[in-house]
């Protein structure tokens, strides 16, 4: 059983009585698996509509890149980025829109320009953040980081990663609910490869239903990781196979959403496993609304 059964996200409701597809649409020059590719608008916006057209509940758009060693973006590059784009999926679109940022300006814009998500992977952590996620009336994704993106690999220890990144979580939750914010509107990430080992990460991954002790749904990204390329022996570019297996085992622990870069492939496994019985019954999409092309 999954903890929750929608995720409320501005003024609707985001059905998770069965697991929902997160499409990644990386807007950056520097990604790990995709970047540069979809830096041209017209092209960001064809691989939009494919995801949509694929099954995706959910696009999550990026402006800045969080991989391993990666650089800062700063508030204007991220804004220039990631909001001619949203504005263009929501005139066009009522699909969820989630914007991946942790600067609260881009959040603030984002929202304006039609975002019902905010996917942070600090966590509302930086200066003025959790203000404008909260005031925001968005769904909060609450991500798990240990350090920086730029150096977080290089020394990851725990002494219970589980455990630890579930005392973080609720502690986020806590704040948040503190200051006001509903926990429908809560997600949560446990990051992984932000800060961990692969031994961590697949840790998460076998133990992760501990972690919906915390009352919130689960967000899942182990779409083309490193960690499957240490396991495997593939590149970044031959990891779907593995990419949708982790999916699968996300989704039978628990998780609620699915992030992903292959969303066909992820859609068409998860209608499998529901038509075996082995995962909850449900639409192809999280509400009427967000199956809805865009144009």
């Amino acid at each position: 059983m999954l903890n929750a059964v929608q995720w409320k996200c501005r003024d609707r409701m985001l059905d998770l009585g069965h697991p929902q597809v997160m499409g990644v649409l990386n807007v950056t020059p520097d990604s790990f698996s995709d970047g540069g590719r979809y830096r041209d608008r017209a092209a960001a916006l064809a691989h939009a509509r494919r995801m949509v057209e694929e099954g995706a509940a959910i696009i999550d758009v990026g402006g800045e890149s969080t991989r391993p060693g990666s650089l800062a973006a700063s508030p204007g590059e991220e804004l220039d980025r990631v909001i001619p784009v949203i504005e263009t999926l929501r005139r066009d679109s009522a699909i969820f829109i989630s914007v991946d940022t942790s600067k609260p300006e881009v959040m603030r814009e984002a929202v304006n320009a039609g975002a019902d998500i905010i996917n942070d992977v600090r966590a509302l952590g930086e200066a003025g953040a959790l203000a404008a996620a909260a005031d925001s009336g968005a769904g909060i994704c609450l991500m798990h980081m240990q350090g920086e993106p730029k150096s977080m690999q290089e020394h990851p220890h725990y002494d219970d990663v589980v455990a630890d990144v579930a005392r973080f979580l609720a502690e986020r939750i806590a704040t948040l609910t503190a200051r006001g914010v509903a926990r429908e509107r809560l997600t949560l990430d446990p990051g992984v490869g932000f800060g961990k080992t692969v031994a961590h990460n697949f840790e998460l991954l076998a133990r992760q239903r501990e972690l919906l002790a915390l009352g919130v749904p689960l967000l899942a990204g182990w779409s083309r990781k490193s960690s499957l390329g240490a396991v495997t022996g593939r590149p970044v570019e031959q990891r779907l196979a593995a990419s949708v297996a982790a999916a699968l085992a996300a989704a039978l622990q628990g998780a609620s959403i699915l992030r992903v870069h292959d969303v066909a492939e992820t859609v068409d496994a998860l209608k499998v496993w529901r038509a075996a019985g082995l995962l909850p019954a449900g639409t192809d999409r999280g509400s009427d609304q967000a199956s809805q092309s865009v144009r």
